[in-house]
């Protein structure tokens, strides 16, 4: 049974499509599609939009768990032994992560789950999923940097695939999942690669250029090279100290990080598996909610035999 509490009241005006930013083509930027979005629509808008449409097109990235996936769902959800030898009873968050696929995947193996994405469309996949599954799912509409609907220390697990790049601020979304674990809870996310994100073009000696400022704040420009970048959406790229100095800043101890391999030696120019060999796309992090704040002196101290 779904469970439908939250869902059924999903559109919150924040996030739905102003009729000025559906009208008003005055002005304009463009995307690493190449796709022109209204400058009064903000990168929320721009997103829901888009993976909306993802959703309605089957898109690779709306993909549901299949019957195979859901006879070993752990196995499905992690081949690297991150997650616990059972997730049965225990909350969690699949965060922006609708689609009907990561959630419905926890819940057959007995979680209680909440499934967070920003897309009314993907979170309808979750729905519709869960009751062909006759599982329980509950589905909220909501940004992954804000996530005031939920109180402190609600959750053993938060499970986040990759999506930070569409927030301009990934601190914002670090400090929301802090707050959301409870002490000792297990954080698994996965994130866009900046130096992935820089490359603009492939130039005529099949070399991958680097054409964006390491340090770029604003949405990212269009580019040539569109692989491992979504049509239509707002990106933003993220700083390794970000990605991994913030996590820890929030009260993370990391455990373990792996770069998913989607490079092919035998691809040929212009396949994304080519470029994936000359940087990888992606980081997967494991990062433990601190049990308590650490007891470390504040000032450097260098240890001695006396000490």
């Amino acid at each position: 049974m779904v469970t439908r509490q939250y869902f059924e009241q999903i559109l919150k005006p924040e996030f739905s499509l102003s009729k000025t930013a559906e009208t008003d083509h005055s002005t304009s930027f463009r995307t690493g599609s190449n796709q022109e979005i209204d400058k009064n629509m903000s990168h929320l808008n721009a997103n829901e939009r888009t993976w909306d449409r993802l959703a309605r097109e089957n898109s690779q990235f709306a993909n549901v768990a299949s019957d195979e996936e859901c006879a070993h769902p752990l196995l499905a959800l992690d081949r690297r032994g991150w997650l616990p030898g059972s997730v049965k009873g225990m909350d969690v968050l699949c965060l922006a992560s609708g689609g009907g696929w990561q959630s419905i995947l926890y819940a057959v193996a007995g979680a209680n789950v909440t499934v967070v994405d920003l897309s009314p469309e993907m979170l309808k996949r979750d729905v519709q999923q869960a009751e062909i599954r006759n599982v329980s799912v509950k589905a909220v509409q909501a940004s992954m940097d804000d996530l005031s609907e939920f109180g402190d220390s609600c959750f053993d697990i938060v499970h986040h695939p990759v999506s930070s790049c569409y927030i301009p601020r990934l601190k914002t979304v670090y400090k929301e999942v802090a707050r959301l674990l409870r002490p000792g809870g297990l954080y698994i996310s996965q994130h866009k690669q900046p130096t992935s994100l820089q490359i603009v073009e492939r130039d005529q000696r099949n070399r991958y250029v680097l054409g964006v400022s390491y340090y770029h704040n604003d949405p990212l420009p269009a580019v040539q090279d569109t692989a491992y970048r979504e049509e239509g959406a707002v990106e933003y790229l993220h700083r390794w100290e970000e990605l991994v100095g913030e996590l820890c800043r929030t009260g993370f101890v990391i455990e373990d990080l792996s770069e998913p391999r989607r490079g092919d030696p035998k691809a040929k120019p212009g396949d994304f598996r080519h470029r994936g060999m000359f940087t990888a796309p992606y980081v997967r992090i494991k990062a433990r909610r601190r049990q308590a704040e650490s007891n470390i002196a504040s000032q450097p101290t260098i240890w001695t035999p006396e000490s």
